[in-house]
């Protein structure tokens, strides 16, 4: 890869990993837009790595806060309401797991390719779910649910109020962003706006919830990266930087934002793009 198009996938990655607009259907776009290669999965982890960390030092005192609370499960410390809600979060990512594991191990794939017409070549399901339509479908119809569950979501719950149930249901909805085009922030925050959270502190609890989840995305490529060439892991790793940069800047706007403004300007992006990828492709 060039390094202008790692800068584009990063810019890409870090400004819509945030913004709930859907980071993996743009990226998925990315080569249909300028006629370059698919960067391939391995560049996909490789940038939500880098948003990964800026999550972690924007959000650093409530993911100490959290460390802390894991770390007093197992007799390290005592901090009763950061293990509750560190046993929520991590209650809240098995759905992902499941989901993703599934996916990977292919166990659905004869049902899905019988209900979709779909052909998934090497049990890759993803492969198989990256074309434009879903992509542009998942835009309009997630958008609008966002919509809705930011016009009609009563905002009296901050992220200390999350119980077992919320962060279930947060999680259930996290899993459906494996999919192009979902947007795993524009879905958690829809659930968390549903269950009753602020604006701010449902962007804050979809933060917090991705890091186990990218977290473990990481954690599954590694055999890979351990056998990839060298120049596929250096433009991993450049990749990962740049969109660290651009995940920082675009979360300190966003949070900005959403203490003044709703989320309506996002529902009117996705439905608007949704519409233009059905035209255009």
């Amino acid at each position: 890869m060039t390094f202008l198009e790692m800068l584009i996938l990063a810019i890409v990655q870090g400004v819509t990993e945030f913004l709930p607009i859907s980071s993996s259907g743009h990226l998925i776009l990315v080569p249909f837009l300028t006629g370059s290669e698919d960067q391939g999965p391995m560049i996909d982890i490789a940038v939500h790595v880098g948003s990964l960390l800026a999550i972690i030092v924007y959000f650093f005192r409530d993911a100490m806060g959290l460390a802390r609370g894991g770390l007093s499960t197992v007799g390290i410390g005592h901090a009763p309401e950061q293990r509750r809600l560190f046993w929520w979060i991590v209650l809240g990512t098995i759905p992902a797991v499941l989901f993703g594991l599934t996916i990977k191990l292919g166990w659905m794939n004869s049902t899905i390719e019988s209900w979709f017409g779909l052909v998934i070549e090497n049990d890759d399901l993803l492969g198989a779910l990256r074309f434009t339509d879903l992509i542009a479908v998942n835009l309009i119809v997630y958008g609008i649910l966002l919509g809705l569950a930011d016009r009609f979501g009563r905002s009296v719950k901050n992220f200390e109020d999350m119980s077992w149930k919320d962060g279930l249901l947060v999680g259930i909805a996290q899993a459906f962003a494996l999919i192009p085009g979902t947007s795993r922030s524009g879905v958690t925050m829809t659930m968390a706006r549903v269950l009753g959270y602020k604006r701010v502190e449902a962007a804050r609890f979809s933060f917090l919830l991705s890091i186990p989840a990218v977290a473990g995305a990481g954690i599954l490529i590694v055999p890979d990266l351990l056998a990839a060439d060298t120049s596929l892991l250096r433009d991993a790793i450049i990749t990962g930087a740049l969109t660290f940069v651009a995940a920082f800047a675009t979360m300190m706007f966003l949070m900005n934002f959403l203490r003044k403004a709703s989320m309506m300007v996002f529902v009117v992006y996705r439905v608007a793009m949704g519409v233009l990828l059905l035209w255009m492709f």
